[in-house]
């Protein structure tokens, strides 16, 4: 299973460092030097962490298979992936990811069922869930607690609270 753990922004210096925009709990562990990543999309296979360093909110990283400016360039705006074990789960109850997600049946909150969960977004603000709804359509919808206040793993569903125009293009 793989999870997003960061996304490239622009290039630092002449060296290939570049700036990342940290999606992770976990920096210390998924930035350590010898840490492999997978940059999506990319015609890279992995990238192997060789330095890092705090800059700001963000964090510098240098990787082995990047020498210079240009080639850091080319990774602007790659969504960085760590491989986890099949079983691993986060330390905290309120995070999820994505492969728990997908998938999940989506009920509003009176428990009408809505579709499913196809795909999360990981944009710039925050986390969007992809909605297959069961009329054919596809809804986005903010990954906010007060918008999906109830995620339910072991019963395999999530609860949104509906606004008009957020699950179809009703809006009123």
């Amino acid at each position: 299973m793989e999870v997003v753990v960061g996304r490239v922004g622009r290039p630092h210096g002449l060296r290939g460092e570049v700036s990342i925009h940290v999606r992770t709990d976990e920096p210390e562990h998924r930035f350590a030097p010898g840490a492999m990543l997978r940059p999506e999309p990319s015609t890279m296979e992995t990238l192997t962490v060789s330095a890092v360093r705090p800059h700001g909110a963000r964090l510098l990283v240098s990787f082995h298979e990047i020498g210079d400016r240009a080639g850091a360039e080319l990774l602007r705006g790659a969504v960085l992936m760590a491989q986890l074990a099949d079983d691993a789960r986060p330390d905290n109850p309120e995070e999820f990811y994505d492969s728990q997600l997908v998938g999940l049946v989506v009920r509003t909150s009176d428990g009408c069922r809505v579709g499913e969960v196809r795909d999360v977004l990981h944009l710039p603000t925050q986390e969007v869930l992809v909605v297959a709804t069961d009329e054919g359509q596809e809804a986005l919808v903010p990954f906010v607690a007060a918008l999906v206040p109830t995620v339910d793993l072991p019963a395999g569903s999530l609860t949104v609270v509906a606004q008009p125009g957020l699950l179809s293009d009703d809006v009123g």
